[in-house]
């Protein structure tokens, strides 16, 4: 299948973004840690060349803890400040505050010496769709201040949210690029669930999913359905129809049933921690 979606508020939230980086000093962008190069929006990459970056690295719990070093280490090597973090549970959430004073060190010394006293250093939070940006402020400021959700497409507009005396953060709606030049991309993003499952072929992704996950983590299909592995990741999803009871009538393997259940496992992390890519995969 050929990977695309891109509705129209998406086109509108890359031209409100372009319009608020006038007022921005710093881009805080959250990554899936799961795909952390995949969930990497270029446009993104772009629209803050100019500017300080801090990589969050969320869902970091359900990813491999192994690679969640690795790309930490890849990305700062590129020049950014990196904090592995769990938006849902808060965890790495109080390490972000030093690293923002770090990253906007030059810009709080520059107001210093022009006397300017009490101005907060505004950022703006920017990802991907369903990556957890929502979850994230809430978590940071410590109280509801956006609405969350567990689709994509959640955050339609913008919204300022002051912390405190010296941070304002910026929300944005999550934006995808208009295409993915290299289909694997998009493969991944609708495995996390950043494509609404509604525009899938969910057999054809769960058949990829466990074709990686035969290769890279055979053990964590093995223990979670109890199944015989095979080469054919087609017939190691009927091994898991016949494990789970998926049936229809007749005893017939229910496939879309079956892919479904694959990868909302994966998705909340009821398979392990998986991680779908490797830093020297990008070098």
């Amino acid at each position: 299948m050929n990977y695309q979606w891109y509705p129209g508020h998406m086109t509108k939230a890359k031209r409100m973004m372009q319009e608020d980086l006038k007022l921005i000093d710093l881009v805080i962008e959250l990554l899936d840690a799961r795909v952390p190069m995949s969930s990497r929006n270029p446009d993104i990459d772009e629209l803050g060349k100019h500017k300080s970056r801090i990589i969050l690295l969320n869902k970091a719990d359900l990813a491999d803890k192994n690679r969640n070093v690795q790309w930490t280490e890849y990305f700062k090597e590129k020049g950014f400040w990196v904090q592995e973090i769990n938006a849902r549970t808060g965890a790495g959430i109080k390490s972000i505050w030093p690293l923002i004073k770090e990253a906007c060190k030059e810009k709080i010394d520059r107001d210093r010496k022009r006397g300017i006293i009490g101005r907060p250093v505004r950022a703006m939070v920017a990802g991907i769709p369903n990556v957890g940006k929502s979850t994230f402020i809430n978590s940071f400021a410590g109280r509801a201040c956006t609405k969350t959700g567990n689709k994509p497409g959640v955050t339609k507009g913008k919204q300022w949210i002051r912390l405190n005396k010296e941070v304002e953060l910026l929300d944005t709606p999550g934006i995808l690029w208009p295409r993915f030049d290299n289909q694997a991309v998009g493969e991944k993003l609708a495995m996390i669930g950043s494509i609404k499952d509604e525009l899938l072929p969910m057999e054809e992704l769960a058949g990829t999913l466990i074709g990686y996950l035969q290769k890279e983590y055979p053990s964590l299909l093995k223990e979670r359905y109890q199944i015989i592995i095979h080469e054919d990741a087609y017939k190691t999803l009927e091994e898991i129809c016949i494990s789970r009871r998926c049936f229809r009538k007749g005893e017939v393997p229910d496939l879309p049933r079956a892919s479904a259940m694959v990868l909302e496992d994966f998705r909340s992390g009821k398979l392990g921690n998986i991680t779908l890519e490797r830093p020297e995969e990008w070098l």
